[in-house]
């Protein structure tokens, strides 16, 4: 069998259902866990909502997929499910053709990346920013204990992948805070890309940046599909700007992949323009 055509992730039977309201009782009664850890909630008095149920969808290496749909649908808790980062969320997830139950939490943090709209960046420079998630045991140290320094980026690659990336006007003594909002953002981007993930779940990550910042934060991901091969979700209420391989629709709880000519996919679009193959519900 070619291998060349198994998808590097598989998410099955996806579901989120969240409180409807949430009050003090509620947070009491709710216990948020650590990653992969299961949770315990009374729920006598909460009235919990569907959000997507069974939900499914693969992703090759290299693909760069737009997730687009209405406000509100569940776009990022679909993102944060694939994280598992959601305690109200369940899927079946593989990688590489290995179950996520078979994973530890860190290591699956280090291959899915979720990047959300509004990253920090912490640190007295753009450099200590870019670092930072190198001192996160995390990004330490392997499921066996050893070493993860060598994944560490130095100073010269630091430099040539800021300029690569088209963020040469970026210096890397600058302190973040100077940076401008799109500097920043393309600064975030970078800092995930560096950790070298298989799978990034970018959240809205160009949204409240100008035409210019968005097409250099949409360059920046497609050289991580190309180059590095990781495969890329994106959540986005823009206009379609052709980098995407596939895009896929998500309302009413419901996952359908668009085809067909696709010039521009707005949030709230509900026309019938557009040719949908159900991909799963």
């Amino acid at each position: 069998m070619d291998t060349s055509i198994q998808p590097l992730f598989t998410a099955e039977h996806a579901t989120c259902r969240m409180p409807k309201t949430t009050t003090a009782a509620a947070d009491d009664a709710v216990r948020l866990p650590s990653l992969f850890r299961g949770f315990a909630h009374r729920h006598d008095d909460v009235e919990f909502k569907t959000i997507f149920s069974d939900v499914a969808f693969t992703l090759h290496r290299g693909d760069i997929v737009d997730l687009v749909g209405p406000s509100g649908t569940g776009k990022s808790t679909l993102l944060t499910t694939v994280a598992q980062l959601n305690p109200y969320a369940s899927a079946d997830l593989t990688l590489e053709g290995t179950p996520s139950t078979a994973m530890t939490p860190e290591r699956w943090r280090r291959e899915v990346a979720y990047l959300p709209q509004r990253p920090t960046l912490t640190g007295a420079s753009v450099r200590e920013a870019i670092l930072m998630p190198f001192t996160l045991r995390v990004h330490r140290f392997s499921d066996d204990g050893s070493s993860l320094d060598e994944r560490r980026p130095d100073e010269a690659t630091l430099r040539r992948t800021l300029d690569t990336v088209g963020c040469s006007d970026i210096e890397l003594e600058r302190p973040p805070q100077d940076l401008s909002v799109g500097q920043q953002a393309r600064v975030c981007l970078l800092r995930t890309l560096l950790t070298l993930p298989k799978v990034m779940l970018a959240d809205e990550v160009d949204a409240g940046l100008d035409e210019e910042n968005a097409d250099k934060v949409g360059e920046i991901l497609a050289y991580a599909a190309r180059e590095k091969g990781m495969a890329i979700v994106r959540v986005r209420h823009r206009a379609a700007d052709g980098r995407a391989t596939r895009t896929l629709h998500l309302e009413a709880g419901v996952l359908t992949e668009i085809t067909g000519n696709v010039a521009a996919v707005p949030a709230q679009a509900h026309g019938n323009e557009r040719t949908e193959s159900e991909a799963t519900r």
